[in-house]
């Protein structure tokens, strides 16, 4: 059986070793609490509420992706991703994890012929206009991701490369491009149908933060050859993990009552996932909008104002060591920090024993960059442990689908216990669709109001 992605939470329990941190009579009190908050979520599940959990058995639409993939797609030499947040970071984090570092710079033997993959999720100009400047388009399948086909940046994108895709390719543009968005509704959806564009679907009951492992993420990750199979296995085993309602065999379930506690009862409200791998730092930006947009609600289930949610932080080690770390050590008391680490890794390069003479220099050569990662990341958290700051560690044993899937699982599910545990609604994101649609006012759309700024006063501009 593969091995399992573990949680090792000891340096968030307040003990001998770790003076400041959760008393276990607290994790005790919430292990009592948690038959209620897995029913509910359960119930949930039941009612179609949290889609995501069904995403890992949606063979027919694997099936489809999987076709799609193999065949027409492996025609581009270049893929392009418009999207913005969970239409993006999920497909960022799994092509950062799983595909070869640098993939995009490889030769088309180092991709095995796969194609390179690129994801615009923002609208700078400034990266968008020469990026696209030098795109072969001809060669190039444009993958457009909104659910609701009006989001405003995704949109704008699909605009500026429709009209370069028409310009290149005349009436055959329409099979460079696909969507991804709503089964039923929506304008991606009825342009789908006026334009013979072929179309996947993103179900209903499924938010882009909780998409990953939809149509959203495995198309673009099935174009470039990751194994989409291993990874829905991966999150099928931690779903079957994470149904059980003993509280101490639940690692999401740890997860969300230590964070939560954390927050509530040792004022840290503010949560660091810092991997100590490149690859992985995908996976914390993702980690941030799920944890962020879920969590941070002016309102909780009852309707009353309570201004409540954590402020999740990414950082990458060891590079962090040197920028964020000394605030971690020595600063105030309100964070907690989440490792990720990987046991065994893919490649590993060993440090030549060149100036042995010199003590600085001499020590390095009797080991490898691998184990200089590794030894940095356990000094770092015996450092702050020593230093009464609460830590834990998610630990892959090895960096591969199958185990990247069982970590997005898991923090999805400690996302929506979460949510149960602060008492606010882990799918809405009212703060959101007001920004939304003051640009839309902004920028002249019927039915939307242009927000109409107070007077300044010229006092407080520095021109």
């Amino acid at each position: 059986m593969t091995e399992r992605v573990n949680l090792d939470y000891n340096n968030m329990i307040r003990s001998a070793s770790q003076a400041r941190g959760i008393a276990a009579q607290q994790l005790d009190d919430v292990a009592r609490r948690f038959a209620g908050v897995h029913a509910q979520v359960e119930a949930g599940r039941a009612a179609q509420r949290f889609g995501f959990f069904d995403l890992p058995n949606q063979q027919e639409l694997l099936d489809r992706i999987r076709s799609f993939a193999h065949g027409v797609g492996q025609a581009f030499d270049c893929v392009i991703v418009l999207g913005i947040g969970g239409s993006a970071l999920g497909a960022f984090a799994l092509q950062q994890a799983l595909l070869a570092p640098h993939w995009n710079e490889l030769s088309d033997e180092g991709r095995e012929y796969y194609p390179r993959l690129y994801i615009l999720d923002n609208i700078d100009p400034t990266t968008i206009a020469p990026f696209l400047d030098r795109l072969d388009l001809r060669r190039t399948l444009v993958n457009v991701i909104s659910k609701s086909g009006a989001t405003a940046e995704t949109m704008a994108q699909y605009l500026i490369v429709r009209e370069r895709l028409v310009a290149s390719l005349d009436e055959a543009w329409r099979r460079h491009v696909l969507f991804t968005t709503d089964p039923e509704k929506g304008v991606l959806r009825r342009l789908a149908t006026e334009e013979a564009i072929p179309v996947l679907p993103v179900p209903p009951n499924v938010g882009g933060r909780f998409s990953v492992l939809s149509a959203v993420g495995l198309l673009p990750a099935a174009l470039v050859g990751i194994d989409v199979d291993a990874l829905l296995a991966g999150a099928a085993q931690m779903d079957a993990r994470c149904r059980t309602p003993d509280f101490h065999a639940n690692p999401a379930a740890i997860f969300a009552a230590l964070q939560h506690l954390a927050h509530t009862t040792e004022a840290a409200p503010i949560h660091v996932m810092m991997p100590y791998s490149d690859r992985l730092y995908g996976v914390a930006d993702w980690f941030r909008q799920l944890w962020a947009e879920s969590l941070g609600k002016q309102r909780d289930r009852q309707g009353r104002d309570v201004f409540r949610g954590p402020t999740p932080v990414k950082a990458v080690g060891a590079t962090d060591q040197h920028s964020q770390v000394q605030l971690y050590m020595e600063g105030p008391f309100d964070k907690t920090i989440t490792f990720l680490s990987v046991r065994s890794l893919a490649r590993d390069l060993a440090i030549p024993p060149a100036y042995p003479q010199i003590d600085e220099l001499g020590y390095l050569g009797r080991h490898s960059l691998g184990e200089l990662l590794d030894a940095e990341r356990r000094a770092t958290r015996a450092a702050l442990t020593r230093a009464g700051r609460m830590n834990m560690t998610i630990e892959l044993p090895a960096l591969d689908a199958n185990r990247v899937g069982q970590l997005l699982m898991m923090l999805q599910v400690a996302t929506v216990y979460a949510g149960e545990l602060y008492d606010v609604d882990p799918l809405d994101q009212p703060g959101v669709e007001l920004g939304k649609q003051l640009t839309y006012g902004l920028m002249g759309r019927a039915g939307f109001a242009a927000p109409q700024d107070p007077p300044g006063d010229p006092r407080f501009v520095c021109a």
